[in-house]
């Protein structure tokens, strides 16, 4: 093989193993898109589960969907994920009651029910009112 051949040949794998190197991210620019962090849906009765109610799509990372405020929901999610377990059944909670609001949030995975009827269930809410109450 000649110099100018070998010339070539050495430009040819620098090529490719620059072509190689990314940016870093880990990232295959020509897959597709990565899924969601959160991909939920939420329904919201106000006024209790034989009233009206309203039904939101929310998705986290890129935050979006029809929620109204899809920043704010995305936010309290991050900070407050534990929320959308149900109450241990051992757990004490006070008795109160803090209104007839019922929501469900269902995802790959996830069927979260949420109501205010007793001070662990509000504080479920609560944490979780930006992703629950689907009002601007």
């Amino acid at each position: 093989m000649g110099s100018l051949a070998k010339a070539a040949l050495a430009l040819v794998v620098l090529a490719a193993a620059v072509a190689g190197c990314g940016s870093g991210s880990g990232g295959d620019t020509g897959s597709a898109p990565a899924q969601p962090r959160w991909d939920l849906t939420i329904t919201y009765w106000p006024q209790g589960r034989h009233g009206p109610s309203t039904t939101a799509s929310l998705t986290c990372d890129p935050n979006g969907g029809t929620h109204p405020v899809p920043d704010k929901a995305c936010a309290a999610l991050d900070a407050h994920s534990e929320a959308l377990h149900p109450v241990p059944l051992d757990m004490a909670c006070t008795e109160i009651y803090g209104g007839d609001q019922v929501a469900r949030v269902t995802g790959p995975g996830l069927k979260a029910n949420f109501n205010r009827t007793n001070g662990c269930e509000i504080a479920r809410w609560d944490a979780l009112a930006p992703v629950l109450e689907l009002s601007s």
